[in-house]
């Protein structure tokens, strides 16, 4: 059988070995559990995720895959270990979907979010736009199968160089997401993680655009709904977070900045990374910028989510992990 489904403790992994895709669905601890943002109102300081039963029917966590491994070469990421087999087809992506939505046993839920986050970059692949649009339209039937009160795509970019259509799907993701995603339309991350270039360099490999050409496709897009462009800092401790650069590169006026670790992947950790876990580094980053007038959001993961390989940049079918299971 090519489909192995590894249990966590928050959902499932499914590994397609055949197709070479990889998706899952994950439960949420609640934002007052794990993330820190002041102009969301959440204010309380995190020293420690706990785990705990998360309730699947609040909140839906779909994540799949864009391409087959990944054609990027960022080095604190294990999709690249896979090689790269080309973009996930239409159909593949609705069957990753529907089959999380399936496996999750939630018919009927508050929100979805789907995240195009688990291996590939997916501005390369068009049929991302179109499943995300496929979705939404389903999800506005009441013959539906699934029901979901709030849905919420999100495209997560490294903003690779080699993509010559990258500004035409950034366009088509944002406009399409006027249509078809709700008050706050479809969700747009943008990998940054240092504003030093030189170290940035290092960890996309060169094949990222520069922060000057990031920021100014940014100020091309449209006013985004009530949601903003969000900025990625998957920070260690000497990450380069400088407000003036911050401001000198971006708009606060369209953008917020998401500060988290660098997750605890293979890669991640053969490249030496320092894997946080003291709150005070997030802190250092987070405050001059709040100063500033920018909102921020500090996520934390829980132990159990990194050591489950949930989390950004793990692929277990990229490791060939198998099968491993927590009751």
């Amino acid at each position: 059988m090519s489909r192995i489904i590894t249990k966590t403790r928050t959902g499932n992994i499914i590994s397609d070995e055949e197709l070479g895709l990889e998706y899952l669905f994950v439960g949420d601890y609640g934002k007052e559990n794990n993330i820190k943002a002041s102009f969301m109102g959440y204010d309380k300081r995190i020293e420690k995720v706990e785990h705990r039963q998360v309730a699947l029917e609040d909140k839906l966590v779909v994540t799949v895959s864009s391409q087959k491994g990944c054609p990027m070469k960022c080095n604190f990421c294990d999709c690249p270990k896979l090689g790269f087999r080309g973009n996930a087809t239409l159909p593949e992506l609705l069957t990753e979907i529907m089959s999380a939505i399936s496996l999750s046993g939630i018919k009927h839920g508050k929100r979805l979010n789907i995240h195009y986050a688990r291996m590939g970059e997916p501005t390369f692949n068009p049929n991302v736009i179109i499943s995300a649009k496929y979705i939404a339209t389903m999800l506005m039937f009441a013959e539906s199968d699934i029901m979901f009160d709030t849905y919420h795509p999100v495209v997560s970019t490294m903003m690779p160089k080699s993509n010559k259509y990258l500004k035409v799907f950034l366009r088509s993701w944002v406009e399409t997401g006027f249509v078809y995603g709700g008050n706050d339309g479809f969700g747009l991350q943008f990998s940054i993680n240092t504003l030093d270039e030189n170290d940035r360099n290092k960890m996309f490999r060169g094949m990222s655009l520069s922060l000057k050409e990031i920021g100014e496709i940014i100020d091309e897009l449209p006013k985004p709904k009530n949601r903003k462009y969000t900025l990625n800092f998957a920070v260690t401790s000497k990450s380069n977070l400088d407000p003036d650069l911050m401001e000198k590169y971006f708009d606060k006026e369209k953008c917020i900045v998401k500060i988290t670790p660098i997750h605890e992947t293979v890669e991640a950790v053969s490249e030496g990374y320092e894997i946080v876990t003291d709150f005070d580094v997030y802190e250092k980053f987070e405050q001059p910028l709040v100063d500033r007038g920018w909102g921020v959001i500090v996520f934390v993961p829980s132990k159990e989510e990194d050591e489950d390989r949930i989390t950004c940049g793990n692929s277990l079918i990229a490791l060939n992990k198998g099968v491993y299971s927590h009751e």
